[in-house]
């Protein structure tokens, strides 16, 4: 069944898995690669969420960002790229086929679909290749509808073939409603992480006129084309031109930007009458011929044309109409066409008027929504109506192109539609209405992120939401994968949900989403980001002036801090959760917190304050009525035992861990003690120790946990080497490390080296076991473990006992003193 599982799993999810870790070495939580480090926000989405396949050569320039090699990768993305054929879909969306197995993958292309309508344009199109091919830098500016994306999209299609190093897209929302402008400094940012340039070249400190250095630099070498798309101003975009070198920009924005003096503009007009009239007809469908409705009804045609405004994308949405309405003559399409409004506007109010009240309705508030999809639960919960209700409507609005279906069961707005719904609710609805409406939004990611949170293992289990009303529907998680997906579809979502809980005010939902996302965070994300949803969540803690959410706060944080190696700033935050915690007689809170406290000690080298710790955490969890939560506590109980040297009391502890009955075999308490039990008979009883261990990686590999299995390797490897099977030991070790290497966890690795040293040193391998304690030995002091450091001087000393007996007592010295500091009454 494992196994059957693993061969379902989605090889795209696993390579975005992969790219959000590069991600997380760099320093950058998976929002700030918007901000700080990252991608246009479509492409951003697409690569991080799963939905699209970065090509080979964006791998290989991640990989050299943490100087790691990309081959270990290149299986995950060939089965990513060429995934196995899937049964025939539903949805109305055909989808591509896949490439031949081994066929070449293009350079990176973020560039948007060029409209297959494309019509006219023939003179602006020429003078924008005349301008790039004589100053590499044009502007295209007009009113909004005019086509600016679309000319500048299809012209660097056209130049893609000149230009194969990187076709790059970013918009910088000059004029997205509800957005404010990219600065410079997050766009550029953006553009490096496009072309993935390693992190130690990018500048993080002086400002942003050494990232602009940085990116010059960058295009100097390399033929890319790139679009700046939307820009508010010239100040926006002059430090995004390219500098020396062949590459090329091509600019949008419905601004003339004078600023830029240096570089030729193009300005767009509407179309003309002919190519107005042109654009229709395709659009339509209907035929050019003397028997086409439009033909047939030329003064109905020309006021269609009038009321668009040339505009291409009003003239392409009347089409659509017609297209999709073939008993209606051109007379009524006129007719439901409003008077009053701007041509523009005109042009959406058409298609939004042929929809009944409630799909009204729900087109307005859609245009609250902020993220970059959304589904039929949202609809739902956002118009308070029926999840049936909301799918029937939805298909209308897909019917209307007022909604794009981008995949099975995903909807978005086209920008410039999600502006005019906006405006419209802006207009129709009372502000009152649109409060709750959004207020609804709000409740449904935390009570949906409560429910897949509740679907995956953690230590204590899940609580439930407590913040505002919970929707009428929620999605059904079936197991941990299901609530894993949900998780990656509504990632940006989520965040975008925490950051309007955030200027909102909604303080109780911004203390509570980023708990609920914490397990999903331990597999698929990495730590930055979490603290920094921590801190503002603490910060929310605090205006709320709750002692038990507080506590919380104060103890998630602690929790963050320690998970991404901040030691010292975890036991500041564990020290500020303590009172509060009492004071909020939260007994499961009291015993959350002294858990991760013996982890913490654990990780600063104790081992006798963790497993009292441990301990009292335990009975802390049974007086709170939390059996798994007190299971395991006595799994790290017995782990803790374990490292005493007190094997049979820590193998007694484990198998009462594994005799709890529970319904996923690789939750928390059960992995760890069944590691325990593993390395605790490894001596007696080989067998069963081997056994415990292997189905120990197989879980953490089922689980998807990558850290998990990285520990279990480990283990295995010393349970190995105790059994006397060095070669099998050795092959354990390489692979645990193999998989941190892939992780980009080099801290990690301060929990295993002097593991493997130990065992290539009884190996027979004196000098690699050398190499390792000495590594050990520099990593300690900087992740602050002195226990380890202890080892990595007493390894060293084994090693050296025979060839050099002074400097080995030197170290047996050391490691002896650091145990005294760590426990001044051995």
């Amino acid at each position: 069944m494992a196994q059957q599982r693993r061969a379902k799993a989605d090889p795209q999810d696993e390579l975005a898995t992969r790219l959000r870790l590069l991600q997380e070495l760099s320093g950058r939580g998976v929002r700030a690669l918007a901000r700080d480090t990252g991608l246009s926000s479509s492409s951003l989405s697409r690569y991080l969420s799963g939905q699209s396949v970065p090509p080979w050569p964006v791998v290989i320039e991640l990989c050299r960002l943490v100087k790691r090699d990309p081959r270990p990768l290149r299986p995950l993305w060939e089965r990513a790229t060429n995934p196995l054929p899937a049964p025939p879909k539903t949805s109305r969306q055909v989808q591509p086929p896949s490439p031949p197995a081994g066929a070449p993958r293009p350079p990176r292309n973020d560039l948007p679909r060029d409209v297959p309508d494309f019509t006219g344009r023939e003179a602006q199109l020429a003078a924008v290749l005349a301008v790039v091919d004589s100053s590499r830098v044009v502007t295209i500016d007009g009113m909004a509808g005019v086509g600016k994306t679309c000319l500048a999209v299809h012209a660097a299609h056209r130049l893609a073939a000149g230009y194969p190093d990187a076709q790059l897209y970013l918009d910088l929302h000059g004029f997205t409603d509800g957005r404010e402008p990219l600065d410079p400094d997050p766009a550029l940012r953006a553009l490096l992480a496009a072309l993935d340039v390693p992190s130690e070249k990018v500048p993080q400190e002086g400002g942003v006129e050494p990232l602009a250095a940085c990116w010059r630099s960058e295009l100097a070498s390399r033929r890319a084309v790139v679009v700046l798309d939307n820009a508010a101003s010239a100040e926006q975009v002059r430090l995004l031109l390219p500098g020396a070198g062949p590459s090329v920009a091509l600019i949008t924005s419905r601004n003339r930007l004078v600023g830029l003096e240096e570089v030729s503009p193009v300005s767009l007009d509407v179309l003309t009458p002919k190519e107005s009239a042109e654009l229709l007809v395709r659009a339509s469908g209907d035929p050019s011929g003397a028997d086409g409705r439009l033909a047939r009804d030329p003064e109905s045609a020309a006021e269609v044309l009038r009321l668009c405004g040339h505009l291409p994308l009003a003239l392409r949405l009347a089409g659509a109409r017609l297209r999709h309405r073939p008993g209606w003559t051109v007379g009524i399409l006129v007719e439901r066409m409003a008077e009053g409004a701007s041509e523009f506007d005109t042009a959406f109010a058409m298609s939004v008027r042929q929809l009944d009240r409630a799909e009204r309705r729900l087109f307005r508030l859609l245009g609250l929504l902020s993220g970059s999809s959304f589904d039929d639960y949202v609809a739902a919960a956002l118009a308070d109506v029926p999840l049936r209700s909301a799918r029937a409507m939805l298909e209308d609005l897909l019917d209307a192109h007022l909604v794009q279906q981008p995949s099975a069961g995903r909807y978005t707005l086209h920008d410039l539609v999600h502006q005019h719904a906006r405006r419209a609710a802006a207009e129709r609805d009372s502000p009152a209405e649109l409060e709750r409406a959004l207020g609804r939004v709000l409740d449904y990611y935390v009570h949906a992120a409560a429910a897949a949170d509740a679907a995956m293992p953690d230590v204590s289990g899940s609580r439930a939401a407590s913040a505002g009303r919970p929707p009428a529907e929620l999605p059904r998680f079936t197991d941990k994968h299901a609530a894993l997906s949900w998780f990656v579809t509504e990632y940006t979502n989520l965040i975008g949900v925490f950051e309007v809980a955030v200027a909102t005010g909604s303080d109780t939902h911004a203390c509570e989403l980023p708990r609920f996302m914490r397990a999903f965070f331990a597999r698929r994300c990495g730590t930055t980001h979490l603290n920094v949803l921590f801190e503002r969540s603490l910060a929310a803690a605090q205006r709320l002036g709750d002692p038990r959410r507080l506590a919380e706060a104060h103890s998630d944080l602690g929790f963050a801090r320690y998970n991404a190696g901040r030691l010292a700033e975890a036991g500041a935050a564990y020290e500020a959760a303590a009172p509060l915690v009492s004071e909020a007689g939260d007994t499961r809170s009291e015993a959350d917190l002294i858990m991760r406290r013996g982890y913490l000690r654990w990780g600063e080298g104790r081992v006798e304050e963790p497993l009292d710790l441990f301990r009292l955490a335990g009975k802390l969890y049974t007086d709170a009525g939390c059996p798994m939560g007190a299971a395991h506590a006595t799994a790290y109980e017995a782990w803790a035992m374990l490292q005493l040297g007190k094997r049979e009391e820590a193998a007694r502890l484990a198998r009462e861990v594994l005799d709890i009955a529970h319904a996923d075999s690789a939750w928390p308490a059960a992995l760890t003690a069944r590691i325990t039990l593993g390395m605790a008979i490894a001596h007696e009883q080989s067998d069963e120790a081997a056994g415990h261990l292997r189905q120990a990686l197989e879980l953490a590999r089922e689980d998807g946990h990558k850290h998990n299995e990285a520990w279990c390797l480990n283990c295995l490897g010393v349970a190995l080497r105790q059994m006397g099977r060095f070669e099998e030991a050795l092959a354990s070790h390489r692979q645990a490390f193999a998989l941190l290497d892939e992780l980009f966890e080099e801290d990690w690795k301060i929990h295993f080296l002097n593991a493997y040293g130990e065992t290539c040193r009884l190996a027979g391998l004196p000098d690699e076991a050398l190499s390792l304690h000495r590594q050990a030995l520099e990593l300690a002091p900087k992740v602050g473990h002195r226990h380890e450091e202890a080892l990595a001087h007493e390894g060293i000393a084994a090693v050296l006992d025979e060839t050099d007996p002074a400097a080995a007592a030197e170290h047996r010295a050391a490691g002896q003193a650091i145990r005294q500091e760590l426990d001044p009454g051995a």
